[in-house]
């Protein structure tokens, strides 16, 4: 006999249609599994058999032939595990539904007792499910609350093949997943500005950061509080629209990555260790999965000590900072990944750390300083916008200073400019701005254009760093409430260029 059952197999952070077709023939008791399987779906032979044995049903002694259509594709995950044991059952006759085509869409790994353990990549397939107008969908429970984010499509979770069985026969049906609308994390349980004391030109660079999607580098002695700050960055980031929240999701389901809420609003944060590779930071591998550029997809990737990450690894991030994309090239196939991020870097001053400061003495030579800061390229170097020293602050003032303002204010001004932002130009910030948008939206008066060729002149600045200083002044404009750039702003963007190159 023959079955059929629809599946999909995940390309990037997208589903292709497959479907598992199971026919059982006369002959020497055998098993063939073709469609170009990889080593997880080859290996299902003997997960299907053990679970369907330890949930009592019959393992059919017959020829049996498992074809994943198209066969041209490759198929990989263990999510096809459920639908071709289903499959079997089926096609063996021990389990009868009168309509095949009216089944749900099933995806699922099985233990060996036939317990259903969680799959990656559950919600991009239950998005495909639903597109291709199936009412239900199965899933394992642990898998339940990210496939409930979409809308449109029943979702029924259990726990193990014979409660599978059970559903598509209508004996025991389940009753659909009723998703949690609880919040996770909300801004009282978020590390808050208020506990950075002093800083103040630290704190206004990552407020403009926040209300523009700025790229910031923050150089200081250790113990400043560079990575203070940029773990405070989320609490004042405006919370993901659902289109990004549903973007995001997808991208963590694919990563097989449980450490954030399907229904999470907070912008995502990424900090990986200096050890970290090519792959690791861009994507790739042989089954090419999501790195952390596109885990930190509207949300921040921190580096700290970025001149300790490998060189090939920070080059790698200058393309998906232009473009907010990465795409990964293989033999058989190109991927492209989203990559909408906001960088940002520290890093000391010196291999010390020491250089400049004001009671520490620094005991690098200037040869060792050069190479240091010769870790980073001029072109990574030129793509941050903001670029800014933290001093120390030494203990004595840090105990007679008030607590910092809140990041609840802050964020209220930041969600004022972005307001004004997508009023003006549509749902771009003012980073994102194209030359020709920002020759329109952050022209300065004369007195700020003036101040501009000034420091061009001066300071052989780049093009790219033109259009970074107009894009830091037109949203300090923003911040501001004014609706032109001004040589106010243009004079403090230019503060935050660092040593101006």
């Amino acid at each position: 006999m023959l079955s059929r059952l629809a599946s999909a197999s995940l390309r990037g952070l997208e589903a292709e249609a497959v479907d598992v077709e199971v026919d059982l023939s006369r002959g020497m008791p055998s098993w063939s599994l073709v469609g170009l399987p990889d080593a997880a779906v080859r290996e299902a032979r003997d997960r299907v058999r053990a679970s369907l044995l330890n949930s009592n049903f019959e393992f059919p002694l017959r020829h049996i032939t498992v074809n994943l259509a198209p066969a041209d594709k490759r198929k990989d995950g263990s999510h096809f595990d459920l639908p071709v044991a289903v499959g079997l059952l089926l096609a063996s006759g021990q389990v009868y539904v009168e309509n095949q085509s009216g089944l749900p869409f099933m995806v699922g790994e099985l233990a060996l007792d036939g317990r259903l353990n969680p799959v990656s990549g559950v919600l991009p397939l239950t998005i495909f499910a639903q597109s291709q107008g199936f009412n239900q969908i199965i899933v394992p429970l642990a898998n339940a609350e990210e496939a409930g984010v979409v809308q449109g499509i029943e979702v029924i979770a259990a726990s193990n093949l014979l409660e599978v069985a059970g559903h598509i026969q209508g004996k025991r049906l389940l009753l659909p997943f009723e998703p949690s609308n609880a919040t996770v994390e909300t801004q009282d349980n978020m590390l808050d500005l208020k506990d950075v004391r002093g800083q103040h030109q630290a704190r206004r660079a990552l407020e403009i950061a926040a209300a523009g999607g700025h790229h910031v580098l923050m150089s200081g002695p250790p113990g400043s509080g560079k990575s203070m700050l940029a773990s405070r960055l989320p609490s004042i980031l405006p919370p993901l629209t659902d289109e990004q929240r549903l973007a995001v999701a997808r991208v963590y389901s694919i990563a097989g990555e449980h450490t954030r809420s399907p229904m999470s609003s907070i912008p995502p944060f990424r900090s990986p260790h200096h050890s970290a590779s090519d792959v690791a930071m861009i994507g790739g591998g042989q089954i090419p999965k999501p790195g952390e550029v596109t885990k930190a997809l509207f949300g921040a990737l921190f580096l700290d000590e970025l001149p300790e990450f490998k060189r090939p690894v920070l080059e790698v991030l200058r393309q998906p900072l232009e473009s907010g994309t990465v795409s990964i090239a293989r033999a058989a196939d190109t991927l492209t990944f989203p990559a909408e991020f906001q960088l940002i870097g520290a890093m000391n001053p010196c291999p010390c750390g020491y250089l400049g400061h004001p009671s520490k003495p620094c005991a690098c030579s200037a040869a060792q300083v050069q190479r240091y800061m010769g870790r980073i390229s001029g072109p990574l170097l030129d793509r941050f916008d903001l670029r800014i020293h933290v001093p120390p602050v030494e203990h004595d003032e840090l105990t007679k200073m008030q607590a910092g303002e809140s990041s609840s204010a802050v964020k209220a001004r930041v969600l004022k400019a972005r307001a004004i932002q997508y009023a003006r130009q549509g749902e771009v910030v003012n980073a994102r701005l194209l030359p020709t948008a920002l020759e329109e939206h952050a022209k300065p008066d004369a007195e700020g254009e003036a101040l501009l060729h000034e420091a061009l002149q001066k300071f052989g600045l780049s093009a790219r760093s033109y259009h970074r200083i107009l894009k830091v002044a037109r949203t300090i404009a923003d911040l501001a409430g004014s609706k032109n750039v001004t040589s106010e702003h243009i004079a403090e963007a230019l503060q935050y260029r660092g040593d101006n190159a």
